[in-house]
């Protein structure tokens, strides 16, 4: 999964091969808006890193632009290749900070097999364990980028199924009906097909579930070619396909909230970063994600670009 997965042993590899002894100053020409009155951060230089898929790079944009507006010199090392490349180079002290998925850090780092339902809790939690690694997290955002199932506007008029309860009901009724396109890791992850499966009471049969690259499955789940398309809640291309998306109405599926990882020797040092990131975390939710997602994905903008017109556009930093 994007977000979530990492290479081993080759991410180790990636360490020094991927930004970590590399990068460039964020040069943006803006000062404070909402967010760095009195520029706090005048003095410290800290180094923003990020994963290299679309979102990864519009939050280590986001989280970079906020920090220079409030007086940081900011150097910037997003676009580390997998997941754990990004968290140990603020665990080593590498980089400074980085937007994180608690998900993420709860069941792939930290080992554990469960997911917390509760959102909040799932971030306490990972908060609380990963003081010991010297990671601090800093308050977490709506933006809950985590797996569901969608149809197109037509399967969806036609089926009517809202709820993941919903096509469990017609997997029983029309078998037929519903049939899946999945990541091969969806169709084998506990946190995926399998547990959603057992959660809901669906016994699809190997022949209504086709493994596809994921680019592929938004595009036939788009054409109605797979009646249910697995999806990511933030992915820009569920609204510029009108894709309509089933409830996870029992939860199962793990909250991957974004929130900032910072290195906590950096905290201690700067602890002005929290009053600095915590009013931009709060406006991240789906819908802001998967509009600006999609200016990449689809309208094919500079993930940069799209982070600074938001800033500027809900008044967080001010250009010029």
């Amino acid at each position: 999964m994007r977000r979530r997965v990492f290479l081993a042993p080759a991410a180790v590899l990636l360490l020094a091969g991927c930004g970590l002894t590399s990068g460039s100053p964020m040069a943006d020409d803006v000062r404070p808006g909402s967010v760095g009155r009195g520029e706090p951060l005048k003095g410290a230089r800290l180094t923003v890193t990020s994963k290299s898929f679309t979102e990864g790079l519009i939050l280590g944009a986001i989280m970079g632009i906020a920090l220079e507006a409030a007086g940081a010199e900011v150097l910037d090392r997003t676009g580390i290749q997998g997941s754990i490349g990004s968290r140990e180079a603020v665990r080593k002290g590498d980089a400074d900070a980085g937007y994180e998925y608690t998900g993420t850090a709860w069941i792939t780092y930290l080992g554990h097999s469960k997911p917390i339902t509760d959102p909040r809790e799932q971030w306490e939690a990972v908060r609380k364990a990963d003081t010991a690694n010297g990671l601090a997290w800093l308050r977490p955002s709506s933006l809950n980028n985590t797996y569901a199932l969608a149809m197109n506007r037509q399967n969806a008029k036609k089926y009517g199924t809202k709820t993941l309860s919903d096509v469990a009901r017609l997997a029983e009724s029309d078998p037929g009906a519903v049939k899946l396109c999945v990541e091969v890791e969806f169709a084998n992850r506990a946190d995926g097909l399998p547990g959603m499966q057992q959660t809901y009471g669906m016994k699809l049969p190997a022949r209504n579930v086709t493994q596809m690259d994921t680019g592929i499955i938004y595009t036939q789940t788009s054409k109605g070619s797979c009646p249910y398309g697995e999806v990511f809640t933030t992915d820009g291309r569920i609204e510029s396909m009108k894709l309509s998306v089933m409830a996870d109405d029992r939860k199962f599926f793990p909250n991957y909230n974004a929130a900032p990882m910072i290195n906590a020797r950096t905290l201690k040092r700067w602890p002005a970063i929290a009053e600095v990131l915590d009013p931009v975390t709060s406006r991240l939710n789906n819908t802001v994600a998967r509009a600006l997602n999609a200016k990449v994905d689809v309208e094919g903008e500079d993930p940069h670009q799209v982070a600074l017109e938001w800033m500027v556009e809900e008044g967080l930093v001010r250009e010029g």
